[in-house]
């Protein structure tokens, strides 16, 4: 299957975008070290187009295999990595709908230096899913797992998993710099 930007699916979105990422190769985390932009793909998940609207830029994996897992466009060329824990992750599936107003995005612009993360904020690692071991992102103080497998050389498909919610939400990362 392939997925662009915008592109709308028919059907059970959730389940065709679960058999398009476990269709793609595994990769390694040492494969991730660098900074990442991402872009959700619509999936039907509560999350679909929040984080867009909050001016997400997308990941930073270091060589220590830690991980600024929420970065977000300050300012013309300036990147801040929010705080996950900030934003209990059951509230903010449910507050969705505001995440996607001009409002949301008027305060988020005006809290990011006070929700600013003081650290990296997660950890990569090999992990399985489904049976197959590839690189996993574990959120230190959140319930979340991203999963990634590869698209292509530079693109990196991202499946997020919340502990005990069905849903996913699905991204896509695509590399800028090692």
């Amino acid at each position: 299957m392939n997925i662009r930007e915008g592109e709308t699916m028919r059907g059970d979105q959730q389940e065709e975008m679960a058999i398009w990422f476990r269709s793609l190769e595994p990769i390694q985390p040492k494969d991730m070290v660098g900074l990442w932009s991402g872009v959700g793909i619509p999936s039907g998940h509560p999350l679909d187009g929040v984080l867009e609207n909050l001016s997400w830029f997308g990941k930073r994996f270091h060589s220590d295999m830690r991980a600024d897992a929420l970065l977000f466009k300050w300012r013309p060329g300036r990147l801040v990595p929010i705080e996950p824990s900030f934003f209990p992750v059951r509230l903010a599936i449910k507050m969705a709908p505001f995440g996607r107003t001009f409002v949301a995005r008027h305060w988020f612009s005006y809290l990011q230096k006070m929700l600013r993360a003081r650290g990296t904020t997660a950890s990569l690692k090999l992990q399985a899913l489904d049976g197959v071991e590839t690189a996993a992102m574990v959120y230190d103080k959140q319930p979340i797992v991203d999963y990634f497998h590869r698209i292509d050389d530079d693109g990196i498909a991202g499946m997020m998993c919340v502990h005990h919610d069905p849903r996913r939400f699905f991204f896509k990362l695509q590399k800028v710099m090692g």
